[in-house]
Formats: C-alpha cells, structure tokens, sequence
C-alpha cells in the first residue's frame, strides 16, 4: 500500500449523524473530498439537503436520510437503509446531539436531565449498535467514531446532563473498541474545544465569555468545521487500522494552558 493510498477513500461508505452542518458537516466534508460515499444523517430535511449539495461536489455518492435519531426505530431503520443504498457502511460517525442547557443544577429535573442524555447517549448507542451489526455482518472491519467534548473532562456550570452523556459515550467507545476488536472494528472517540457551529453561536456571541476563554486558547481562534475534515480521514482510512480506544482531543491547546 502507497502512503497516498492510506487516505484514498475510494469506494469506502460512510454514515455521519448531525452530518448536515458543524462538526459534523466538517467531518462529511473531508470523507467525501477523499473519496469516499457519504450518507449524512439529520432531522432537518432543508439543513441535509443543502448539506448534500455541498458533499456531492467532490464527486461521491450522497444520501441524505431525515431521521430523529432519539427514536430508536427511525435509527434502525436509517442505518438499515444506508447499508441498503450505499451497499455497506465502512465508518460511522456518531454526531447528533443537543448542547447543555441552562438550568442550574440546584433547580434541574430529571427530565431535563433525560432530554439530554437520551440524544447525546442513548441515540448514539443505538447508531453505533445498528452501525457495528452491519459491520459483522459484512466481516471485513470498519470505523467507529463518537463525538465528545471537553465537559466530558472539565466541569461545566450547568452542564451536568451533558457532561455525563459525552464522558458515558467515551466510556461506550472504548467498551466497544475491546470488545469488537476481534471483528476489526476501530472505536475512537474525537473530543473538540470550543468550536465555531450553530450549537455555540449564542455563547460565542457573550462579549464576557470570548473576552475570558479565547485568550487561552494557544492557537488564537475558536475551532472551525473545517479542523476535523483530516482528523475524519484519519479514522475512516487504513492509515489508523491499529488506533483505537482512544479519544483525540482537538481543541487548539485550550485545555493544556
């Protein structure tokens, strides 16, 4: 294999859920400018066909599937169906989520806390499940990737919910990684800093927030869709066939000053 080869993703097929914008689009953006056929999952049907749009550019096949993925059907059934029109699924990146909300600790609900956890955790169980069932099925290995984030490892003022549900899927990602690799299934996770996508507009937008957090950012910027095009190579193509149970934090050095 030539080192150019390690990141040609020509004929591999890839799912990412929330594929239709953010990180996600970043990470669709880059598999599908490698190569690779693409099915971006979302819920908004507007939002995944401009996103389709974009991807099918780069030449590759592309799907976009509307789907709630907090409904464990719709989920089943969308992955069955990319693995039906794509023909397989190669790598699966999990990405659909909700931010934290802002409801103090002291005064937040179990509901509240479950309206965040059953998306950001329970929906990215069953896409990974669904995802990795394909993958036995098909016996030649593939990709998991699950997006975290840093309150995951860093406390976050009323974000208990969302903390619990990103440090639970690093949890799920290395389960998984010790137990499917012996069907050559990769599971890592990708834990971003703080990034510039629709989920971040309202607090990027607080004159006191930027003032405080981009300071320490050694890189000098918030982080762009466009940062996680290479990482979403990288674990999709063979270049990391011995790489997982890990996470890769990615966040411009913030959480290292």
């Amino acid at each position: 294999m030539t080192e150019a080869s390690l990141f040609d993703l020509t004929g591999h097929v890839s799912v990412v859920t929330g594929g239709n914008s953010g990180i996600g689009l970043g990470f669709a953006r880059g598999l599908a400018r490698a190569g690779a056929d693409v099915c971006i999952v979302g819920r908004n049907p507007e939002r995944n066909a401009d996103a389709a749009d974009i991807l099918r550019a780069y030449g590759g096949r592309v799907l976009a599937l509307s789907c709630d993925v907090g409904d464990e059907q719709q989920v089943i059934d969308t992955i069955a169906r990319a693995a039906g029109e794509l023909g397989r699924i190669d790598s699966c990146f999990v990405n659909a989520g909700v931010p934290q909300g802002v409801t103090p600790f002291l005064e937040m609900d179990l509901a509240e806390f479950r309206r965040i956890t059953s998306i950001n955790l329970d929906a990215a169980f069953v896409t990974l499940r669904e995802a990795a069932k394909v993958m036995v099925t098909q016996g030649d290995g593939g990709s998991l990737v699950g997006t975290a984030s840093l309150a995951a490892r860093q406390g976050v003022p009323r974000g208990q919910g969302y903390a619990a549900s990103k440090a639970g899927l690093i949890a799920i990602m290395n389960s998984i990684a010790v137990e499917l690799g012996k069907h050559g299934i990769r599971a890592n996770s990708v834990l971003p800093g703080w990034v510039e996508t629709p989920m971040t507009d309202g607090i990027f937008g607080w004159d006191r927030f930027r003032d405080r957090v981009q300071p320490r950012i050694p890189a000098k910027r918030w982080g762009r869709p466009t940062d996680f095009e290479s990482v979403a190579v990288y674990l999709a193509s063979p270049a990391s066939s011995y790489h997982t149970g890990d996470t890769l934090l990615i966040d411009g050095g913030y959480s290292m000053f």
